[in-house]
Formats: structure tokens, sequence, C-alpha cells
């Protein structure tokens, strides 16, 4: 296959001269414009879930309580994943002013930092740039502060509501929904939360307006998105792309020559294999011919030297670690689910097993209690449907 050069986009790490003009005339705006701004670009959220942001914001400032949070949640804990972190390093501020101009639209006015465990060596450089931007916010009349609350490694707070339980100095569990974090959040208040990228993706649109971030990607897949990538490529690292590309698009650029397949999104992801290369695209457009698939930015690419039942051990490996326990599913599921690969692979079971574990899996996707336990089922179903006979031989 001959090089598909994908476009590169710097708007994310591109250095805006005075980040306090930004903040300046995007808070002259009313709410409301600001809500239609966001709405109008189509931004969705950068961590996989793909919610519309300007609604989430929306929702929460209808909400009549007087006490509301902003949350970023940096809890970059997905396996592949190292883009949050270097948004925090180089322009922390533009997370900052999508997190002061929220608090401006909802009515909050304390905001956190939820920050990986294992990130605590941003910490001191982190909380610098949190007080340089406070002076800012005292000197443009905008009461509105940030603080960081540093994880534990647990990978289940990733999901925001096991995120709010940790918090609150409870176990990271996830909750019940409904209630939304629009209604009950943080300490049970109203509380908007996004991910680092989404709200660095909001300085964009607030800067250059919802237009030029429309100018990016398909229908359905508005704006760039920034992907960590790496595996066996050649030129490992962050890259800020369109939405919309094909898998194939992808694999042109990205790949070694012998690229079998491309998991995307991480262990929760999907596996796509050679033969789907073409027909995959990268984003959210489910209207489009083929098939569709978010991602919170891990893009691994693996070549024939790969195996892919220990690719799949490895994830099972993960997830059973990560569970929390709390409902049956996820905490028998994923152990059933390791223990039934290793019986097929050292021929204690025969090769039709896999076919109870596939149903298992559609178990867990059905009645898992959060999205860990569901989203299992993605990268087991991938790999066995797609190289099954790597599961038996």
């Amino acid at each position: 296959m001959g090089k598909n050069i994908l476009k590169r986009i710097d708007l994310i790490f591109k250095e805006e001269p005075d980040s306090k003009n930004v903040l300046k005339k995007t808070l002259s705006k009313s709410n409301d414009e600001l809500i239609n701004e966001l709405i109008a670009s189509g931004l969705k959220g950068r961590g996989g879930a793909g919610f519309p942001t300007g609604l989430k914001w929306k929702l929460t400032a209808e909400s009549k309580s007087t006490e509301k949070y902003v949350i970023c949640n940096a809890d970059e804990g997905e396996p592949g994943t190292f883009k949050d972190r270097e948004i925090l390093t180089q322009v922390p501020y533009k997370v900052l002013t999508g997190m002061a101009v929220c608090g401006r639209i909802i009515g909050a006015r304390k905001g956190f930092i939820y920050l990986r465990g294992e990130y605590k060596y941003l910490l001191k450089e982190l909380n610098a740039e949190i007080k340089k931007f406070h002076a800012i916010c005292d000197e443009l009349g905008l009461k509105f502060r940030v603080e960081v609350f540093m994880g534990f490694g647990a990978y289940i707070c990733g999901e925001e509501s096991a995120l709010f339980e940790s918090m609150e100095g409870k176990r990271g569990e996830p909750r019940n929904k409904p209630p939304y974090p629009s209604d009950f959040g943080y300490l049970g208040k109203p509380t908007v939360i996004n991910n680092v990228e989404t709200l660095a993706h909001t300085f964009t649109i607030f800067q250059h307006g919802a237009d030029k971030f429309r100018e990016l990607g398909v229908k359905d897949s508005h704006g760039s998105k920034l992907f960590s990538i790496s595996g066996d490529t050649p030129t490992p690292g962050i890259y800020e792309l369109e939405l919309g590309m094909t898998v194939e698009d992808f694999v042109n650029d990205f790949g070694d020559g012998d690229t079998k397949a491309v998991q995307v999104g991480g262990a929760s992801g999907f596996c796509v294999p050679r033969k789907k290369f073409r027909e995959t695209r990268i984003g959210y457009q489910g209207k489009l011919t083929g098939i569709s698939l978010p991602t919170g930015g891990s893009m691994m690419l693996f070549n024939s030297s790969r195996s892919m039942y220990n690719l799949l051990s490895n994830y099972l490996e993960f997830f059973t670690e990560e569970s929390c326990g709390q409902c049956t599913p996820c905490r028998v599921g994923t152990q059933q689910l390791i223990e039934g690969i290793r019986a097929v692979k050292r021929g204690e079971k025969p090769a039709s097993y896999l076919d109870k574990l596939l149903a298992l899996t559609e178990t867990m996707k059905a009645t898992a209690k959060c999205g860990l336990g569901q989203s299992v089922a993605n990268s087991f179903q991938s790999i066995v449907e797609n190289f099954r006979e790597e599961m038996i031989y």
C-alpha cells in the first residue's frame, strides 16, 4: 500500500501568546453565547464516550443548585494512552481556561483536577501554573479556584462516579445511574466532569470559533483528536489528527509495513484486523458506510510477530486486577474468561468452548454495573472472532 500521509493538526499544543486576553474575550460573552458556540462546534467528549460537551454544560447550568463543581478527569489510566500528561505539561493554561469558563457558565466557583497517582511528578509545576492562573482570574474579577486532587493508581477511578467516590474519601466504586453528574455529582451536587483533552479543545473553540473547529473531521465527528501511538510503529508518539480517517489511512502512515492488527481505544477498545482496515473509521460517524469506532486516544499497532493470544491474555490479566469487585459479572466474569482461554490453549477445553466465553462477554456487557465490566467484551470479542486460530494453536 502506498503512503497516504494524514493531515497533521497543531491546535492543542499550539502556544497562545496571551491566554489572559483569550479568557477576557471569552468572558465578555454571555453564557448562552458560549453554550451555543460549544454546541455548534460539535465537540464530543474526548475520553471515548463521546457525549456532546455543550449539552453536558447546558444541562448542569440549568440545575437550580447554588453549589456546583467542575472536575477535570486527568486519571489517564487506559493502557497505551499518554497524551493528557503532555497537555498538562505543555499547555496547562488551556485546560484551566476551559475549567474557568465552564465554572462561569454553570455557576461553579470551585474546580478540581483529579490527577492520576502515577503523575505525581507533575504536581509541583502544575500547582505553580494554577497559582499564576488564579492571579489572572483575580485580575479579571473571576471568583474561581482550582485544586489538584491526587488519585491512588486505581483504573476504576477513571469512571466518573467512581472518581467522585474517591474524592469523597470512599472506596472508588461506580454508582448506579441515574442520577447523572449534571444532577448528582461530587458531594451530591451538580458537576461537570470532562477529561483533559476535551477541556483543551474548548479553549480552541472559544479562541478561534466553532466554524474553524468544524472545518476538521467529518459529519458526526467534528474536529481533531490527539492519538497516543505505540507498538510496532517506526514513529511512536502523540499526534493530532482529524477524526473520520480510516484505519487503512492510519496504518499507511504509522505502520511498519507488516501491521496485522490495530487496537483502537486501549485494552477496553476494539482490535481491528487487517481485513477490516479499509472499512473501519475512527470517530462517532455511525451513519457512514462501514464500522465507526470511538477512541480515547490509544492506538496500538501489532505486526505478524505478535501473538494475539498473548495480547488478549495480557488484557484480561489487567481487567482482572483492576476490577473493583463490586458486581459479580465483572468480578467473576473476568476470571472465567482468562481461565477459559488458557484452558483452550492447553487443550483442556475444546475450541468450541470459545463460543461459550463469547456468550459470557455478552452477559457481562448487558449486566456489569459500569464501563469496565461492559467493555471487556470489546477486546475479547474482536480478538477471538478475528484471530480464533491463535487462541487454539
